[in-house]
């Protein structure tokens, strides 16, 4: 990943900025208004998530490149709990906090490749990219 950019989410305040941040960089990177705002609309997702379920985390933001095309990804890791049941947490309206459960399926819409490693007591990774096309 190239110029990477970290962001520390603990507090609401750092999804705010996670989300600008992201956006800034789709811009920079050539994206579309409409996809720069589906980028940040995942973030603030994965770091909305990261803050609810595990208190505290990061969020990276960095070019990527391949075949001649280039991206921009997201990694949004923490320490927290882990999701007991990936396959389940992927399902529309899914939930356990009472919630709409769009969160990891509406990421996984919205960006282009999505990948996640989680469970208990290893936290949660989940990988997104998105490429301009």
């Amino acid at each position: 990943m190239d110029d990477e950019i970290q962001i520390r989410v603990g507090l609401d305040s750092d999804i705010v900025a996670a989300r600008q941040r992201g956006r800034e960089l789709a811009v920079e990177l050539g994206f579309s208004p409409g996809n720069a705002t589906l980028i940040a609309t995942a973030i603030s997702e994965l770091a909305r998530n990261m803050l609810l379920y595990a208190g505290s985390g990061e969020i990276l933001l960095g070019r990527v490149e391949r075949d001649g095309l280039e991206g921009l990804v997201v990694v949004a890791r923490d320490q927290g709990p882990g999701i007991p049941d990936v396959k389940q947490a992927l399902q529309d309206g899914y939930s356990t906090m009472r919630r709409l459960g769009l969160g990891l399926p509406g990421v996984r819409r919205l960006m282009d490749d999505f990948s996640i490693e989680s469970g208990p007591g290893i936290g949660t990774t989940v990988v997104v990219k998105k490429w301009t096309r």
